[in-house]
């Protein structure tokens, strides 16, 4: 009995060593060129949301210099241990950071919003210190959360995106903002969007394409 116990925990914690999941990306950025000297390369920082866009609308990236860096559940504690070795160490010249809803959903323990803002204001800085062009995006609508009902977070969203767009101001960032142009009465992300409120549907995304596409261009100016 002992043993066996030991043993579950010598398994839990070797799970629990790579926490930011450094291992999900390794390998494609270690075959990844560096990029060529007229290449316009965006990384993409993100979660489930992220990593959705170019699992349902593979067209919308390719042939473009841009790379998808999203890790479906995470929250920015995590993706800010993973942003040098996913977003610095790729060079690109642009990174659209999407987070904070995982955060809000306490996926890794409660969060508060000046907490969330902390790690997103680091992933600027770390970025704007080597010369990346940041572009923060609006943490999308979501009324509830299907994985954790009742939390009521559509005002908690929109106070993060208010402190985000105040600091993009501040500091020359560009905020994208997904918010106006996909909430409904709930400020909620309504269903022709999202099936489930919160992921978006290839015709959520394609809301979200031409708003993103525009920063890209702006931040490359």
């Amino acid at each position: 009995m002992i043993i066996m116990f030991t043993a579950l925990g010598l398994s839990n914690i070797a799970k629990g060593q790579d926490w930011p999941n450094l291992a999900q990306f390794k390998e494609a950025n270690a075959a990844l060129p560096a990029p060529t000297e007229n290449e316009d390369r965006v990384v993409f920082m993100g979660n489930s949301i992220t990593i959705g866009w170019i699992n349902s609308r593979p067209e919308f990236f390719e042939g473009k210099p841009w790379i998808n860096r999203g890790i479906s559940g995470q929250t920015t504690p995590q993706m800010l241990i993973r942003f040098r070795q996913d977003v610095i160490d790729l060079k690109p010249k642009v990174v659209v950071i999407l987070a904070g809803t995982n955060d809000i959903a306490g996926n890794t323990g409660p969060s508060t919003i000046p907490m969330i803002m902390d790690n997103i204001k680091s992933m600027a800085e770390i970025a704007h210190a080597n010369n990346i062009k940041v572009i923060l995006s609006s943490t999308l609508p979501a009324y509830d959360y299907p994985w954790r009902p009742g939390l009521e977070p559509a005002p908690k969203i929109m106070a993060l995106n208010a402190l985000m767009k105040i600091y993009c101001k501040e500091k020359g960032h560009i905020y994208l903002d997904y918010f106006s142009a996909m909430a409904d009465e709930r400020n909620g992300l309504p269903k022709k969007y999202a099936s489930d409120e919160v992921h978006p549907t290839k015709e959520g995304y394609a809301v979200m394409e031409p708003l993103v596409t525009a920063a890209i261009a702006k931040a490359l100016e």
